[in-house]
């Protein structure tokens, strides 16, 4: 079994029917000509609308607990509080919000931090601006994004826990059963619900209660820190 992370362009190609409600999008960076350009490139989309903008992560949180988005496109570096704690912070007041990073920070530790946090995933703002809304349908539809040249940083963190977990004795994990375990590794292989739905011959709802009830056993925030958990567990073997 082999865990990866799939750049968006490829994730929006694997799910391709759009919903007709528009996805809710909040966008959040401290450079204002850069929130301009993204809400521009959002907002020519039919099927996307920006409830709002927010200049720093405190605003952020305001924000979202006040329009509920379905994304939230969040920077990094910024004043007051900075994105890492503001997704935290927004994922304990909007538990149902998909938090995806978009930042010039390169940084292994930001981009574990943001894992951690909740984020699910995470975006350098070198993307091509058309590749923005197919990231926002992708995660929406949920996959989890990690720019090609962060994604190799994080396997190679998943080879590292996995190598250190072999001699160390097992922690007692929370009881998943068959098709949790299952689910969990089609998720650890970059699979949106719709194919893990088709692949496992069961409703896109029921892998949406899967999910949600293996982040609620485990009591992690995204279906990328579940993955990462199960790493450390030695429930996958990583290539």
């Amino acid at each position: 079994m082999t865990a990866s992370v799939v750049p968006p362009s490829a994730a929006a190609a694997t799910d391709p029917i759009r919903d007709t409600t528009p996805i809710r999008v909040l966008v959040v960076d401290d450079h204002e000509l850069f929130l301009q350009g993204l809400q521009t490139v959002l907002e020519i989309e039919d099927d996307i609308s920006v409830v709002g903008r927010a200049g720093d992560g405190q605003e952020a949180v305001s924000l979202a607990t006040g329009t509920t988005p379905d994304i939230v496109l969040m920077d990094v570096r910024m004043p007051l509080r900075d994105g890492i704690a503001a997704t935290g912070a927004v994922k304990r007041a909007v538990p149902g919000v998909k938090i995806v990073m978009l930042t010039v920070s390169d940084e292994e530790n930001d981009l574990f931090e943001a894992i951690k946090a909740g984020a699910v995933g995470y975006l350098l703002k070198s993307i091509p601006p058309h590749e923005v809304a197919d990231a926002v349908r992708a995660v929406h539809h949920g996959q989890s994004l990690i720019s090609p040249s962060m994604a190799s940083k994080l396997m190679a963190e998943f080879a590292s826990i996995a190598r250190g977990t072999e001699d160390r004795p097992r922690l007692h994990t929370p009881h998943l059963t068959a098709r949790e375990l299952e689910v969990l590794k089609l998720v650890a292989e970059g699979r949106a619900n719709r194919e893990i739905a088709r692949k496992l011959f069961i409703s896109e709802n029921t892998v949406k209660n899967h999910v949600r009830n293996i982040l609620d056993k485990l009591q992690l925030h995204s279906r990328m820190e579940a993955v990462m958990y199960a790493v450390r567990q030695g429930l996958f073997d990583i290539e």
